[in-house]
């Protein structure tokens, strides 16, 4: 198992499409560690042993490790130099937040059109599609309406996402010369701190 996990602030990755219990945007792929699970970095030192400048190059590193049986479970990307980048969709106006609440309205009239006509002996899909209605109606409503309470003060759509300057691969100091070796002769060499600064 890969972790990622930044020792400074304690952030892990949450799924993609998911935020975190912290509210945290998502990030890249993985499945979260606990302190307790035993994974890379909890206990064991832990030894850099290339650098990348995207999570995409320091995946690619790991995966070849992989494919050539070192064992990853000993390995971690770490990214550091957080920052917060919040992308601007475009402007919000009531009209268009009366549409995304209609469209996520519809999807719970769907959900629970589909409960109820699962146990009705009835004309099923009339059901479902009433449902799927209402849900979409009351859903309009409520985003208008939450749209309005705003006052102004937030008349665009964004999302938010987490974004590392570098992400660092280690491995646990028993392993870290033989990864080390192993990028290496795959051309996998750790970037140079100095030549990423002059660019």
């Amino acid at each position: 198992m890969v972790t990622r996990t930044n020792p400074t602030t304690g952030w892990r990755p949450g799924i993609p499409g998911m935020t975190g219990g912290s509210n945290v945007p998502s990030g890249p792929s993985g499945v979260p560690a606990t302190h307790g699970d035993g994974g890379p970095g909890m206990s064991r030192p832990m030894i850099n042993i290339a650098t990348y400048p995207d999570y995409v190059s320091a995946q690619r590193a790991v995966d070849h490790l992989a494919d050539n049986r070192f064992p990853v479970e000993h390995t971690a990307i770490v990214g550091t130099n957080l920052r917060l980048v919040e992308t601007v969709l475009g402007r919000m106006t009531t009209g268009r937040a009366a549409l995304a609440g209609a469209g996520t309205g519809a999807w719970f009239g769907l959900f629970i059109g589909l409960l109820f006509g699962i146990f009705t002996a009835g004309n099923w899909l009339a059901i479902i599609v009433i449902a799927l209605v209402i849900g979409a109606i009351w859903g309009a409503i409520f985003g208008a309406i939450a749209h309005a309470m705003t006052g102004g003060r937030r008349d665009f759509s964004s999302a938010s996402s987490l974004q590392a300057g570098e992400y660092v691969v280690s491995a646990d100091a028993d392993f870290a010369e033989q990864a080390r070796q192993m990028l290496a002769r795959l051309n996998w060499q750790p970037m140079d701190r100095s030549t990423q600064s002059a660019h």
